[in-house]
């Protein structure tokens, strides 16, 4: 059996399933190779829990009882939940399969699936899982850059970033080209951007290129400029 990825880190793993013996032998299988393991018998019960934001994976049967794991799927993906789900029936056909895939879930399993199987689909919401948290901080570290520029470089940003050169930029905002460049420097710095490129791409995702305004006379500025 293969280690999961980082599995010194304890990445845990959640088991939603109304038939016990199914929940121990998943809990064991997942144990055996490194991941912690928090087991469920249904819906309500994961949902009063605190591991949803902490788990990387949820395993979910189809037939919970008088719960249906696939309404659950839908339930979780409405909340904004963003863990990885796989699906496990021993009742499932193509349309359910299809529908649980359209859904989001990362694989569905019928059973009887191999030990191998399932933790080949293990690691892979893992996986998909350390992608969405990396993602998600280096957002939140872009966000706190962007929110250290002073109104004036937020300006300055979102004119680059939309393809003005320095002395557009300077026009538009009425400034002296040497103060755009100013201003650009001291934006770049705290961006910690490396090119242009990089500035394009986070203003992009902080959604912050604007519109040059029309009738810039080929990118001179309006006199006289400010100073500030």
């Amino acid at each position: 059996m293969s280690k999961p990825p980082n599995a010194s880190d304890q990445l845990l793993i959640c088991v939603v399933d109304d038939d016990e013996d199914v929940r121990n032998s998943l809990s064991s299988l997942l144990r055996s190779v490194g991941y912690a393991v928090k087991t469920f018998s249904g819906p309500p019960e994961f949902l009063a829990s605190d591991a949803i934001d902490a788990a990387s994976c949820v395993i979910i049967d189809i037939r919970l009882g008088e719960a249906d794991g696939l309404e659950f799927q839908q339930e979780l993906i409405a909340s904004d939940a963003s863990i990885p789900i796989i699906l496990i029936s021993g009742y499932g056909d193509i349309p359910m399969t299809v529908r649980a895939m359209k859904a989001g879930a990362v694989n569905f399993l019928p059973k009887p699936f191999e030990e191998s199987a399932l933790l080949a689909a293990v690691a892979e919401a893992v996986s998909r899982d350390q992608q969405r948290r990396l993602d998600a901080d280096r957002d939140e570290s872009i966000r706190l850059r962007y929110e250290s520029l002073t109104p004036r470089e937020r300006e300055v940003m979102g004119l680059v970033t939309s393809g003005l050169m320095n002395k557009q930029v300077a026009w538009q905002l009425s400034l002296s080209e040497i103060t755009v460049k100013i201003h650009r420097g001291n934006m770049t710095r705290k961006m910690q951007a490396k090119s242009l490129a990089d500035l394009v791409r986070m203003a992009d995702q902080l959604g912050i290129r604007a519109a040059p305004a029309s009738g810039a006379p080929d990118g001179q500025r309006r006199d006289p400029p400010s100073s500030h």
